[in-house]
């Protein structure tokens, strides 16, 4: 099994994330909670060796964004390296 984020940043991200989905989707912050925590952006966070914590909750809440849209958090351009012109 992979080495897992300390719950300790674990809770701080989760906090972020769920607030940013619940403005952006407008729906209860629970409810946010609960689409971040079934989602493969959150379970990338939770692996360790994967050092996803570098990302700023709003890259975070992009690749979220981009997995919702394409079912795949890796689409994001913050994963994918793609030149901004």
């Amino acid at each position: 099994m992979a080495n897992l984020t300390p719950p300790s940043t674990m809770e701080g991200f989760d906090a972020q994330l769920a607030l940013l989905i619940s403005q952006a989707r407008g729906i209860e912050l629970m409810d946010g909670l609960r689409l971040f925590l079934k989602s493969e952006t959150h379970a990338m966070l939770l692996d360790d060796d994967l050092k996803m914590w570098h990302f700023s909750p709003l890259a975070l809440f992009d690749m979220w964004e981009n997995e919702q849209a394409t079912g795949d958090p890796r689409n994001s351009l913050y994963l994918r390296g793609d030149e901004v012109a």
